[in-house]
């Protein structure tokens, strides 16, 4: 019998936890997302408007002058993404360009 169930995720869960108290093993590495990031630093360095900005990277033009207005900040998810669309613009457009035509 192999089937996946919540109290089988449960017990390998605990069981890993006690083998990282143990030392047995080195617990995951968790990768938080810097604190702030500079979104218009980032729309700017593209050449973009704010509308074009988050048109092209489906965000909503509301969020990013609130963003960068210091009106409200970024969640963590959205803090990746700005990271990813900084380093990598055009992968970041043609994977949503993608999902929107499929």
């Amino acid at each position: 019998m192999d089937e996946d169930t919540e109290f089988g995720r449960a017990l390998i869960a605990a069981m890993e936890a006690v083998a990282i108290v143990r030392g047995e093993t080195e617990p995951a590495r968790v990768h938080q997302p810097p604190d702030a990031v500079d979104v218009r630093a980032i729309r700017e360095k593209l050449g973009l408007s704010r509308p074009a900005f988050a048109k092209r990277f489906g965000l909503a033009v509301a969020a990013v002058r609130d963003w960068e207005q210091g009106l409200r900040r970024p969640g963590s998810a959205a803090r990746i993404l700005l990271i990813v669309i900084s380093q990598s613009p055009n992968v970041v457009a043609e994977a949503i360009a993608e999902a929107r035509a499929g």
